[in-house]
């Protein structure tokens, strides 16, 4: 059975996004294991400036680094990413799962991601060009697995 790994940066503090993500966490052990790995995140000044910005983002990233399972397939979310249709999503999950015995997924900090995570990853997705709520993109994610799942399973789910 496959498994998924999604590392992010930050806890959740709203109950319903939490309570989102156990459901769709739920939804998805039918179809693969899935470990949802909180990471810390650093203060952000008030006053920031460039260095500051680079500094908050190593600190996040290397805890990100250090959390990666050996071997898996890295896909980061990343505004330079790639637009997948769901379909897509599914079809690319399911030509990973055929080489691979994991994914894992990686939500940066609200300031992004470093080049070193940049390069060490395996592929860059990006779901919108819009501006989400940084929290709320853990949901989407989720959903967007299980939704893949679905397609792959030939289930019925709502279009």
């Amino acid at each position: 059975m496959l498994h998924i790994y999604i590392l992010c940066v930050g806890k959740l503090k709203e109950q319903y996004l939490k309570d989102a993500c156990l459901e769709y966490q739920k939804r998805l052990s039918k179809y693969c294991h899935i470990d949802l790995i909180e990471l810390p995140d650093e203060k952000i000044p008030d006053k920031i400036n460039e260095k500051i910005a680079l500094e908050i983002k190593e600190q996040e990233c290397k805890r990100i680094l250090v959390n990666i399972p050996k071997d898996s397939y890295v896909i980061s979310l990343d505004l330079k990413g790639k637009q997948f249709s769901s379909e897509e999503f599914s079809e690319k999950i399911e030509s990973i799962s055929f080489i691979n015995s994991s994914i894992t997924f990686i939500i940066g900090g609200s300031l992004g991601l470093t080049n070193s995570i940049l390069q060490r990853s395996n592929e860059l997705i990006c779901f919108s060009k819009m501006t989400f709520p940084h929290q709320l993109i853990r949901v989407f994610l989720l959903e967007q697995i299980y939704r893949a799942f679905k397609i792959s399973h030939n289930e019925s789910y709502h279009k």
